[in-house]
């Protein structure tokens, strides 16, 4: 028989049998819970001959019968408190194992966080997406659902949602739009990396959520914690039900800082920061500063990640600061890079290697941070290698810039709009789910495989809002995706490398080469990052002014609406 493990407490399976038994107490469980009722099945044991044979193996046993799709609140609380009386470990049966992972789930629901009570029941093969209201709702039936109901739902109100309903707005006015974000602040995360090298005030990288969502489009300020896609329905922190004709997904990404053994207690002190927070950009600038010798690392995990670059941007600031100041021969400069190779797609990667020399940088590839020692100063990195035993290496530094490891938010991991790695599952081109052709996803949620940046986001914005409006009038998609992302490299205070590719790393420049020539660095793409593209991501791309970002048509397709 199969053990399938919850929790070191708690394993569960299938019918056991009286033969099972001897293999259940070899196993190391002490205790057995019976879930499934006598007389369900023909060929099932009854529940008198489990128990005796457990008794007899000095097993502590207990009957508590579920009937199938009928899990009642005061039942879970019965397991639960079985669970704090019976020695651990203990296995819990039914006739699949799914009644005991749901008496479980109910159970934990008032101290477990509601991701990860369906990640764990996930992982052991057990889908709890039918009693998801309950656990969010305490592991009690909700009395009222209190549902609201909207044309168009948008989970997310950062730089791909805001985008995408006033784009809407802008085709439907009487569009009845709801976006959902617990957030108070919106902040323009693209400016962090120019706070971080002194260049911006932090500030102005912040707005109010509420000065942001467009005029007649509704702010339900909550988070989210399940989906019903069967239902159109989004399930909110205390099981509130938001329901809806139609669905954009775009909650961005979730900064996985925790991954990092010692990483959270030291970020802000102890020299480590990361421009990937607003409160530590600041903190990046200090330490450029006041650094006058020493050793300087800069890290970068395994993709995925937002701004692929930003790691990179974080070492060629502080190093072109550390040049203009005379002290860079005093610096030993680190780049410890997860992947393979400087950047992505090649053609940038020339001129990019100029800086490199410049500073004096070295390059590790295959060197993933996996613990931070504050304190004594040190980091230590998992070296995979091709071809090559895995290593780890300890490195000593005087400041540390880190870039956090990163996945999809866990509400979206562990939901059913989710492909087996946890993103939100999307055709490409037109940014429509493969499975609910109701729901659409844009921003860096979704498993397009293009790069991760806001620039993506401003041309994926109008593509959804596009086909949502031909979905809602009857036609077929209307907006392609060719994979656009833009990359301003700042390799100095002054200049950048301005890359811009689709899908497959094909080549996107929106201006003609005599302007901005991507492959070399150029005053010009620096100025267009400091003083053109926060105004036009404040007053164009979340007013819905879709400012050279009009969507490509389907080929065979009418014309965009």
């Amino acid at each position: 028989m199969e053990f399938k493990k919850l929790t070191d407490g708690l394993s569960v399976a299938s019918q056991v049998t009286p033969e099972d038994v001897q293999k259940i107490k070899d196993a190391g469980f002490r205790a057995i819970i019976c879930n499934r009722p006598d007389g369900e099945g023909n060929d099932q044991p009854t529940f008198e001959e489990i128990e005796a044979k457990a008794q007899d193996l000095g097993l502590e046993i207990r009957y508590l019968p579920i009937t199938s799709g009928m899990v009642q609140d005061a039942q879970a609380e019965d397991f639960g408190r079985a669970m704090t009386e019976l020695p651990g470990p203990v296995l819990a049966y039914c006739r699949t194992g799914t009644r005991s992972t749901t008496l479980w789930s109910l159970s934990h629901a008032k101290d477990m966080p509601a991701a990860e009570i369906l990640a764990t029941a996930k992982a052991a093969g057990y889908d709890m997406g039918g009693v998801v209201r309950r656990i969010v709702n305490g592991g009690k039936t909700p009395t009222d659902t209190g549902d609201a109901k909207f044309d168009v739902v948008i989970v997310g109100a950062g730089a791909g949602g805001i985008s995408a309903a006033s784009s809407l707005k802008s085709r439907m006015r009487d569009l009845n739009i709801a976006v959902i974000d617990p957030a108070d602040i919106h902040y323009y995360q693209p400016g962090w990396t120019m706070v971080g090298a002194g260049v911006f005030d932090p500030a102005t990288t912040a707005r109010t959520m509420g000065s942001l969502i467009p005029k007649g489009v509704h702010w339900i300020k909550a988070a989210v914690a399940a989906f019903e896609p069967d239902n159109n329905a989004v399930i909110l922190d205390g099981c509130r039900v938001v329901k809806y004709d139609r669905l954009i997904v775009c909650p961005g990404i979730k900064l996985d800082w925790h991954k990092v053994d010692g990483l959270v207690e030291t970020l802000g002190k102890n020299g480590v920061t990361s421009n990937y927070r607003y409160d530590l950009a600041p903190y990046t600038w200090e330490l450029a500063q006041g650094l006058k010798t020493g050793r300087a690392v800069f890290t970068q995990p395994p993709m995925p990640i937002k701004c692929a670059g930003a790691p990179q941007k974080a070492m060629y600031l502080s190093g072109d600061h550390w040049f203009r100041e005379g002290v860079l021969p005093n610096i030993d400069i680190q780049f410890m890079n997860a992947g393979g190779v400087l950047f992505g797609v090649k053609e940038y990667v020339p001129a990019l290697m100029e800086y490199v020399k410049k500073y004096d940088s070295t390059l590790n590839f295959f060197h993933n941070l996996v613990s931070v020692d504050g304190p004594a100063r040190k980091a230590t990195f998992e070296v995979k290698e091709p071809d090559q035993e895995v290593r780890t290496v300890e490195t000593e530094f005087d400041m540390m810039h880190v870039c956090p490891p990163q996945t999809a938010p866990d509400f979206i991991r562990v939901s059913p709009l989710a492909d087996a790695a946890g993103w939100v599952d999307v055709d490409q081109t037109t940014l429509r789910h493969k499975t609910y052709d109701n729901i659409w996803s844009l921003g860096d949620v979704m498993n397009a495989p293009n790069a991760k940046t806001a620039a993506a986001a401003r041309l994926q914005a109008p593509i959804v809002a596009a086909n949502v409006t031909a979905d809602i009038l009857g036609g077929s998609p209307r907006g392609a995706y060719n994979g656009y992302g833009s990359c301003p490299l700042t390799v100095e205070r002054g200049k950048i490398v301005l890359a811009e590719f689709g899908y497959g790393g094909t080549l996107l420049p929106t201006l003609p080469k005599w302007i901005i020539d991507g492959s070399k660095p150029t005053r010009a793409a620096w100025f267009m990052k400091e003083m053109l593209l926060p105004p036009v991501y404040w007053g164009a791309m979340l007013k819905g002014r879709e400012w050279m970002a009009k969507p490509e048509k389907v080929t065979g397709e009418d014309p965009v609406v």
